[in-house]
Order: C-alpha cells, then structure tokens, then sequence
C-alpha cells in the first residue's frame, strides 16, 4: 500500500525519481503523489472534467498526498506499480490533483480538505452517465486512508455535455404544452402513499385536479402491488384527468410511476399511459443511471414529458462529510434526460438548507450557473444549450408557506402539497382550492410590487376572508414548521433551515 503511516511498509517508500522510467516501472509500491496523481502546477484544460471532492484523511496521511490518492484511485492507478504501465499513455490519462485547500468550517482535531482533481476527457464515454460516475464515485469511495470523502461539485466541459440528450421536453416546451405562464405549478401526492384501490385513487386524482391544481402525482412506491394493479391505476387516474380537464378547460396532468423491475416493464407501462392519453410519466431515482437516460430517450422521442422522484437520494446526499451533493445528482440528471426533478423546499419536512436548495433549483434551470460559493457552486458552469430542468419543491408545505416558496423560487418551479391538500379539513377540492387561490394571491401581489416576504402572511389573510378554504387551511397549519438545524449547509455561509 501507499505511505499512510503504517510503519510495517515504510521500507517501500524510498524517494524515487518518477521521471526516471526504470524507476518509475520498478516493482514496489510508491506514493500517488510520487507516480505523477499531485500536480500544483497543473492548469486545467476547457476540456477536463473538473471534480470538487471534500477530503477527510485518517491520522497521519497528508493532504496532498490523500488527494493524489483520489486522483489515482479513480483514474488509472492501483495499490502497486505495474507492468502494464508502461503500455499506456500515463501522463495524459492519470486524473490530477492540483489543489488542496482546508474546508474552513472544519474541526481541527479532524480536519477536511477541498481537493480539485482534473480528469482526461478520453477517460469517459460519451453520453453515459453510467460510465462517468462507475470511475469518479468508484471504488475509490471505499479506500480506507480516507476516513470520508464527499463530491462536492463538478465541472462538466461544454464538448462532454454535448453527447447528452438532455430534458427531453424542457421547461419552455412543458408551458406550451400546458399553456400555463407567469406562476409556478401546482401538485399535490396522492396519499396515502399505498393501500388504496384503483377507483378511490381515482377519486382523488380528480377532486385535486378540478379544485385547481395542475397535477396529481404517484409516490415514489405505488407501483404494482396486490391492492392496486397499475393497469388499475392508470385507467382511473386518466379518467379522472379527463374528466377535470373537460370540467375547468385547463390542460391536467397525474405522473403515472411507471418504475418497475425491468426496462420491458417500463417501456410497457410508459406505452400504456401514452395510449390512454397521458402527458406525463414518473420514474424513481432508484432504477439508476442507464434506465434514467433510456427512459429519457424514450420520453423524447414519444413527445412526453418525465418526471423524475429522487427516491433514495438522502442515504448518500444528506451527510455532509461522505456521499455526493444533489447539487451533483442534480447536474446529472440535466445530462442523463428528465424534465422535472425534486430539488428540496427549504421550508418543508425534508432537509434542505435555502441557500443550498436554491444551488440546486440554479443546476436545474440556468442556461450558465456562475460560481456562487454561498450556494456552494464551485465552478462555472454553461449548459450548451441543454433543456431545461423543472425543479420540484415536496414534502411538509402549506399554503400557509406560500410567500416563502414563490419568493425563494420564482415561477419556474412545481410546488406539491400533498398532506397540504388532501388533509384539508374541507376535503381533497377544498384543499386544491385553497393552494390556487393562496399562489394566485401571492403572484398578484408580488406583480403589483409588494414585498411578499415580509407582507406574505397579510396577503393571504387579506385572501382567505373571501376564501373559506383558504382560511380553514391557514387556520390548521399556519403555526407549522420544521425549523431544524440543517446537515448540509454551505461552508461559506451560515444560514438557518427556514427563510
């Protein structure tokens, strides 16, 4: 192994010259900063791929040296020299650490690192997420002289994006489409998430969609279980947008969860909800990478919108020291091809940081993101003209919060109450009712210049007195909030979990 303070294998870690060839290929093992994985002179090229990884290295081990490691590790090298490297063209295709800089918020007696890596654009295949994330969050996650790593951010050059397809619809298109402008959409989540049959899932399918919403949606679970076949569910469900559409003269749509446990599945699901007329289909984060950009494929070439849940992405995104920030997640799902994305509320039950959340809602629907430390994007980055991602804001909101929502998100963006509406005390329509009028409210007073974030809660009194839905829910919930101290704040502002 490399030098990480075990003295049983000092020996092996005599200066070489890594310049010299019959050094450089002598059996042994030698330091990853030593076979060339360190480069502090290093200029990166428009072309690399740039990773931002956040370092924790076990007592003993350097920093330089820890970056190099994550440099090698997810790049060309291995615990030893080999023979094989004299085969292959080293100085182009190792990634290179060129620099380290201390994470300021970290603790002294363990601290962590910002290290930048540049990667050989010829290491990755083009149009493959799947090949992309197998080398920069490998095996090198695993390696033990790393007490943790996190990827922090990422550079992607403008000539890799241009082998994606991208949103398969985009966020201009999805409004011509619905003929919606001027204001974020609404949604609300079936719930419960499971039990229900096929007719009474249909029933509140419809009661949310003629109370004003734009969209009922599947949790990320409702699939096709032994209480609701999907078939069962999609034929109720598009009844009841059908039948809502016809009713309000509004295009409605209900995210058909056509995730399943083979692509055969979901090609076949997918087809059916096209057949019945559906606008829209959803799939889990959990079905990975290669399915994520098929079904994108699939999306694009049907004239489908996709809706993307990001089922499962906490267990490796919320802890700030190990995994990956959505803010990554986030850039990936632009290239691998989905149309909306959920990207936090900041106010709501789930984690979410507003500067941070607000980082990645800029991923999702900036033509460039610029650096923004306090939202903690790193790098520079233009999209080459890839469409568009809708962000989606679910999980704990209320009308209640609607000041907040509309003025940390602007209007490109789907706010889903799901308990928000459907645990109306006036039921599922009341419930619809009382978020239209409450955004209505809301966009006519900021169109009007007021300010809504201070001024919001009067906005929606001032509202409710002629809407009794309105006021039932602002009555029930208005004290409610999940004001908690988040995991994963940026390091360079501190901020507290409600606006």
């Amino acid at each position: 192994m490399n030098d990480f303070s075990q003295p049983a294998i000092e020996s092996l870690h005599k200066p070489r010259n890594a310049g010299d060839p019959r050094e450089r290929y002598a059996a042994g093992v030698m330091k990853y900063r030593e076979m060339g994985y360190w480069q502090p002179d290093y200029t990166p090229k428009d072309t690399d791929v740039i990773a931002l990884f956040r370092i924790t290295p076990q007592p003993g081990v350097e920093p330089e040296e820890a970056a190099a490691a994550v440099a090698g590790e997810s790049s060309t090298a291995t615990w030893t020299v080999v023979w094989t490297d004299r085969l292959t063209a080293c100085d182009m295709y190792r990634a290179k650490a060129y620099r380290v800089d201390p994470v300021p918020a970290s603790n002294a007696g363990e601290p962590q690192y910002f290290a930048y890596i540049a990667y050989e654009l010829d290491l990755f295949e083009e149009g493959s997420v799947a090949n992309l994330t197998a080398s920069i969050i490998g095996n090198v996650f695993g390696f033990k002289p790393l007490k943790a790593l996190r990827l922090e951010d990422m550079r992607i050059p403008v000539a890799y994006l241009k082998t994606f397809q991208g949103p398969p619809t985009g966020i201009v298109v999805e409004r011509e489409r619905l003929d919606k402008y001027g204001r974020p959409l609404l949604g609300a989540t079936v719930k419960p998430k499971l039990g229900l049959s096929g007719k009474n899932y249909g029933r509140v399918v419809y009661e949310g969609l003629r109370g004003g919403l734009d969209f009922l949606k599947d949790d990320e679970n409702i699939n096709s279980q032994a209480f609701m076949h999907w078939r069962d569910r999609f034929l109720f469900s598009m009844e009841a947008v059908n039948r809502a559409q016809a009713e309000t003269g509004e295009v409605k749509g209900h995210y058909l969860n056509v995730t399943a446990g083979t692509m055969e599945d979901m090609y076949e699901r997918a087809e059916f909800a096209k057949e019945l007329g559906s606008c829209i289909v959803m799939i889990d984060l959990v079905i990975g990478w290669t399915a994520i950009q098929s079904m994108g494929r699939w999306a694009r070439r049907n004239d489908m919108i996709l809706h993307l849940h990001r089922a499962g992405h906490s267990t490796y995104t919320r802890q700030r020291n190990h995994g990956i920030s959505f803010r990554v997640i986030a850039k990936w799902l632009r290239m691998a091809g989905v149309d909306h994305a959920h990207a936090g509320t900041a106010v709501g039950k789930l984690e979410g940081d507003p500067l941070t959340v607000q980082g990645f809602y800029n991923v999702c629907r900036e033509a460039r993101n610029e650096v923004d430390l306090s939202r903690g994007l790193f790098f520079d980055q233009p999209w080459a003209g890839l469409r568009k991602v809708m962000p989606v804001a679910s999980g704990g909101i209320h009308a209640g919060q609607m000041h907040q929502l509309l003025e940390l998100f602007g209007d490109d963006a789907i706010l889903q109450f799901g308990g928000g509406t459907i645990g109306h005390p006036g039921g599922i329509q009341a419930g619809a009712v009382a978020n239209r009028v409450a955004l209505e409210a809301m966009v006519k007073a900021r169109n009007e210049g007021r300010d809504i974030r201070h001024e919001g809660p009067d906005i929606l009194e001032a509202a409710a007195r002629w809407c009794g839905p309105l006021k039932q829910a602002l009555d029930t919930w208005r004290d409610v909030t999940f004001n908690y101290a988040s995991t994963d704040s940026p390091d360079f502002a501190a901020t507290p979990t409600a606006a």
